[in-house]
């Protein structure tokens, strides 16, 4: 049995920022590569990405050695980057603390080798030293090396889907001490090499590996289907190796070594090895098969002027703290190359230990060619992976990834607006598929992250959730024959009259008139003076019924007095059209406050506007959304710098009436000078009108949520101009409703980037997310006995399940 004590047998002589010197005389660059997320990639994308590594790489200078090294570790989920102040917040971070998952880095090496002509022996000792004199000064030789490597990464850099880092030297020191620890945890060890396994610690090696052209089958993509989510109507794309990535769900590496050879040097010999293999090609069928595939080689690399011809290696190196589970794993990885028609090799002894400790960075150019399949450039970049885990943002809404259900922050917020300019947001969901569930848990997050909200509701989904915040929040409810209690008239001194409480006050006027007719600048001055007037005339008491009052008794003489042009202002029609709303008008109880309940919301963050009982009146609806917006405009967005969301549930009922959509278009207009944002909540988008109004409210909303809908996408795609993966994307859709982790999923597109998320959450945010049903009136019950929400959910729960 031999051993490596690594204390005595470090590889690296020195480190210069990202530049590693190797004991060996190799010189390295090395780099973490951030990935798209999984599944967020089309057919196209993966064309597109493996042209960009192509092209990064091509141009390297001859015996340049890559090393691309993709390192899966099982994990288990630790919460703490995850809020743990509030009731649901301890509960969310609860559940998920522990949830196993396979973490991913993905780690570049560009290889300046001490060995130019990469002709190497067959076994080579990695461990051997050289002078260490290449340190003191970077010569011309690695100057000249760093400078293409830097154009390279750069050209990496600039491309949208990737992404390269320089690793520091503490990163390479840990990479090199776990690597050779046996990614042992807590203790240092010995790596343990004898004929049957390699050990270290707890854990036993073992490798598979493509080392000839003979592995291959007839041939390799840059990506191909994911029968997971492809259906009969539609094909979802992964990347060609991608069943070796996070989906393996085991620890393992997977390491991909190529070594950038002479076109011309390369062309001569393969010429050479065509000729003797024609010769003796009538000896047997392995023969035939090799002429056959240097054949094609040898065609690819003289019809394209672009070929590069390489020397590659590629292995699976994998682990468990269990020698028996080793052939478990191998038989996975073999399953899956199976499926992409390759053959692996397996080594055994003294083959599996050199594979094992050259699989190092810098041990990587100790291969020999036995261990090396030849091949063009582009057929070898096809093993890349050119994916990785979701990816959390230092902020945002939780939702769940698609992968492993773990808890994903998505700033959908964006305040410094890298991704999105204007952060309004839709949901799109039929009845039944959870819409108000999901706006539930996008608010309740932004309520708690300090979000001031203003729910416009017309089915009563957010009143237990509100309950939660006994102090901060108030409910507006409308019954009939009462007013909501806002008077926009009102004002607590002269002070408050204005330029912007006139704008707003002339605003609202000319809403209430319901004119068609566009205002000219002429009639919005002529009411501003009107106004004016009123307050200077009358001192108390404002309302519209005194307003409308001082018009009546002031008409013979009031545009006289105040130089109005009759034709700017005709007071006979606004006499006539707001006599509904005052006296014994037939909506006159609507503007029966002589005081003003605004108040009662200026400090609350969190306002419900229930109007369940007026979904159905046209007339009543559509003034109640006038005051509403009163009360916002004069009270809520009165700070600018107070984030704040207007949320406008069951949009599709009050659609059904004139100038709702006009007048929602104004909040998306009057939102863009505050720090907030518009959401709405359609079942459909085709319940949005066909025209400039509501494509002006869709082009301003750049946050998109989706749920499942059995009739298809088609008419989201057309009119949001989604792109073919974002509808494969949304096909792809599939909610699991039963078993121990119940989800849904759901589309989510921010600006250009979507994906799909899951929602998992917890019993006791599940409770406080639901809006009808059996188990709602069980809760709502107990919350009127005990009079505290959250003590109504802990006890519902321990009812339902009294072991836990």
């Amino acid at each position: 049995m031999k051993k490596i004590n690594l204390s005595s047998h470090w590889p690296i002589a020195g480190c210069r920022d990202n530049i590693i010197f190797a004991n060996n005389g190799n010189v390295l660059g090395g780099y973490e590569v951030s990935l798209p997320e999984i599944y967020s990639l089309s057919e196209k994308d993966f064309e597109d990405i493996h042209a960009t590594w192509f092209q990064a790489i091509k141009s390297l200078p001859v015996a340049t050695v890559i090393h691309k090294q993709d390192i899966y570790f099982k994990k288990e989920f630790t919460a703490e980057q995850l809020p743990n102040n509030t009731f649901l917040e301890k509960a969310t971070r609860q559940h998920f603390e522990g949830r196993e998952y396979m973490e991913h880095r993905c780690l570049l090496y560009f290889v300046l080798t001490k060995n130019k002509a990469l002709n190497n022996a067959k076994y080579i000792n990695p461990f051997r030293k050289v002078s260490r004199s290449i340190i003191n000064k970077l010569d011309e030789r690695v100057q000249e090396f760093m400078t293409a490597v830097n154009d390279s990464v750069s050209f990496l850099n600039n491309s949208r889907k990737l992404s390269l880092q320089p690793l520091d030297p503490k990163d390479i020191s840990d990479l090199t001490h776990n690597y050779f620890n046996g990614f042992n945890s807590g203790y240092d060890t010995d790596v343990l090499l004898n004929k049957q396994h390699l050990h270290a610690g707890r854990h036993y090696f073992d490798v598979l590996a493509i080392n000839s052209e003979l592995c291959f089958g007839e041939s390799v993509k840059t990506s191909n289907t994911n029968e997971k989510f492809t259906s009969d109507d539609f094909i979802f794309h992964q990347g060609f190796v991608d069943g070796l990535g996070l989906t393996l769900k085991e620890n393992h590496i997977l390491n991909q070594i190529l070594y950038l050879d002479d076109k011309h040097k390369w062309r001569k010999l393969l010429d050479k090895k065509v000729e003797e293999l024609s010769r003796s090609s009538g000896f047997g069928s392995q023969n035939k098969v090799v002429l056959a595939k240097i054949q094609e080689i040898l065609t690819q690399i003289n019809s394209d002027d672009n070929s590069r011809i390489i020397r590659g290696h590629f292995n699976i190196i994998y682990w468990s703290d269990q020698a028996k589970d080793l052939e478990r794993i191998g038989s996975k990885i073999k399953a899956e190359l199976k499926e992409l028609d390759i053959l692996p090799y397996y080594p055994r002894g003294e083959e599996r230990k050199n594979y094992i400790l050259n699989s190092y960075c810098c041990f990587s150019s100790n291969f020999s060619n036995e261990d090396l399949y030849v091949t063009d450039l582009k057929h070898a970049l096809c093993l890349f992976i050119n994916n990785t885990n979701y990816k959390s943002d230092s902020t945002g809404v939780i939702f769940n990834d698609r992968e492993h259900n773990l808890p994903i922050l998505k700033d959908v917020w964006d305040e410094r607006k890298r991704r999105i300019k204007a952060r309004n947001f839709t949901i799109f969901a039929p009845t039944g598929e959870g819409k108000s569930f999901l706006a539930n848990n996008i608010l309740r997050q932004y309520f708690e992250s300090g979000v001031r909200l203003v729910i416009i509701d017309l089915g009563g989904s957010y009143t237990k959730f509100a309950r939660l915040y006994p102090d901060k929040y108030t409910i507006l409810h409308y019954e009939h024959g009462k007013n909501l209690g806002i008077n926009p008239f009102y004002i607590s001194s002269p002070r408050d009259v204005g330029p912007e409480h006139l704008e707003d006050l002339s605003m609202f006027l000319f809403e209430l008139l319901a004119s068609n007719l566009k205002v000219t600048k002429a009639q919005s001055v002529s009411i501003k003076k009107i106004l004016r007037y009123y307050y200077i005339s009358v001192k108390e008491n404002h309302s519209l019924d005194s307003f409308y009052t001082f018009i009546e008794q002031n008409q013979t003489n009031l545009l006289k007095k105040l130089k109005i042009h009759p034709d700017y202002f005709n007071v006979l029609n606004f006499l006539h059209v707001l006599s509904e709303y005052v006296g014994d008008g037939l909506y006159s109880f609507l503007f029966a406050a002589s005081g003003d309940q605004t108040y009662r919301i200026e400090d609350k963050q969190l306002i419900i506007f229930e109007l369940d009982e007026v979904k159905d009146n046209k007339e009543i609806l559509s003034v109640m959304l006038k005051l509403i917006k009163s009360a916002i405009q004069r009270s809520i967005w009165k700070n600018r710098q107070e984030k704040g969301i207007i949320l406008f549930d069951e949009f599709a009922k009050q659609l059904k009436f004139e100038n709702v959509l006009e007048s929602v278009e104004f909040y998306y207009q009057a939102i863009r000078k505050q720090n907030g944002a518009i959401g709405i909540i359609l079942q459909s988008i085709n319940q949005l009108p066909d025209n400039a109004t509501s494509a002006s409210i869709l082009e301003n909303t750049q946050v998109i949520y989706s749920l499942n809908n059995e009739k298809g996408y088609q008419a989201l795609v057309d009119r949001l101009h989604l792109s073919s993966h974002d509808h494969k994307q949304l096909k792809s859709i599939k909610n699991n409703l039963t078993g121990p982790r119940k989800y849904t999923e759901m589309f989510i597109k921010i600006g250009r980037q979507s994906n799909i998320f899951r929602l998992e959450v917890p019993p006791e945010v599940y409770a406080a997310y639901l809006t009808d049903g059996e188990e709602n009136t069980q809760i709502m019950a107990l919350y009127d006995q005990l009079g505290n929400m959250e003590e109504a959910i802990k006890t519902f729960i321990h009812l339902k399940n009294p072991k836990k």
